[in-house]
C-alpha cells in the first residue's frame, strides 16, 4: 500500500494514457518529417524522372514550417495553396526542391523582416501571408508561382536579385548565391525561366516555368525581371 501511494497510483493510470497518444503522435511526427526530408532530397532519385511537383512543394512546407508557425514571438504566416491540375514533370526532383526551399524561405525572410517594424495592430489587420500557385500553361509546360504580400523590393533590386552574392539582408544572414543557384538549376539543368514581379509596397511574386518534358524547350530567356501589372 505504502508502495502504490509513493509511485501515486491513481494518477499515473489516468496520465499514462495520455502519455502513451503523445509518443505515437511524437512517432509520427518524426516518422513524416523523415519522409519528407526523403522526398525533397530524393538522393534515390538522381537521375531526371516524372515527379508530382505538389509533393515536393508539400515536403519543403513541413520541413519549414516551424519558420511560418504562429508562436507568442512570431506573428506567424498564412501558407495558401493553390494547386492546379498538372500531370507529372520531367525533372530533378531534389534540385527544383531547392528551389523551392530558397524561393519560399526568401519570402518568409522578407515577411519576418517586414513584421520587425510594424505594429501589432498593422499585422493582425493585415497577416502575413504566402500564395503557392501552380498551374498548366500551354499544355507544355507548368508555373509555379511563390508570392508574398511583404514589402516589394525596388527596380534597382529586383534587376540584381539572381546576381550572385548580392543579398538585401544584413551581413551573416544570407550569402546571395540562393536565387542565383535557383535561376541556373532551373535555365541550364530544365530548360526553363524564373522571374520576379514586385514594387515597393506591393509584395513580391516569384515564377519558376519549366517544361513538362525535356524534350519541349522553352523559347522564352532563361531568366527575365519583369514589373507588376
Amino acid at each position: 500500500m505504502d508502495s502504490i501511494e509513493a509511485i501515486d497510483l491513481d494518477f499515473m493510470a489516468e496520465d499514462l494514457p495520455k502519455i502513451l497518444v503523445s509518443m505515437k503522435m511524437g512517432a509520427n511526427r518524426i516518422r513524416e518529417i523523415v519522409l519528407s526530408l526523403r522526398n525533397f532530397s530524393r538522393l534515390d532519385e538522381a537521375d531526371m524522372k516524372p515527379v508530382n511537383i505538389h509533393e515536393g512543394i508539400d515536403s519543403t512546407l513541413l520541413i519549414l514550417q516551424n519558420r511560418f508557425k504562429q508562436t507568442s514571438g512570431n506573428a506567424g504566416i498564412e501558407i495558401i495553396k493553390e494547386y492546379g491540375d498538372i500531370p507529372l514533370v520531367e525533372c530533378y526532383a531534389g534540385q527544383l526542391n531547392q528551389v523551392f526551399m530558397n524561393l519560399i524561405s526568401n519570402a518568409i525572410d522578407a515577411l519576418d523582416s517586414y513584421n520587425s517594424k510594424r505594429t501589432l495592430e498593422d499585422i493582425e489587420a493585415n497577416p502575413s501571408q504566402i500564395v503557392i500557385r501552380t498551374q498548366l500553361r500551354n499544355s507544355d509546360r507548368i508555373t509555379v508561382q511563390i508570392a508574398d504580400n511583404g514589402p516589394g523590393m525596388t527596380e534597382v533590386v529586383k534587376q540584381r536579385l539572381f546576381d550572385p552574392f548580392f543579398t538585401t539582408k544584413a551581413a551573416g544572414k544570407g550569402t546571395g548565391l540562393g536565387l542565383a543557384i535557383s535561376a541556373q538549376i532551373v535555365a541550364e539543368k530544365h530548360n526553363g525561366s524564373i522571374w520576379c514581379i514586385s514594387e515597393p509596397g506591393q509584395g513580391a511574386e516569384f515564377w519558376v516555368e519549366i517544361p513538362i518534358n525535356q524534350s519541349s524547350k522553352l523559347a522564352t530567356a532563361s531568366t527575365a525581371t519583369l514589373s507588376r501589372i
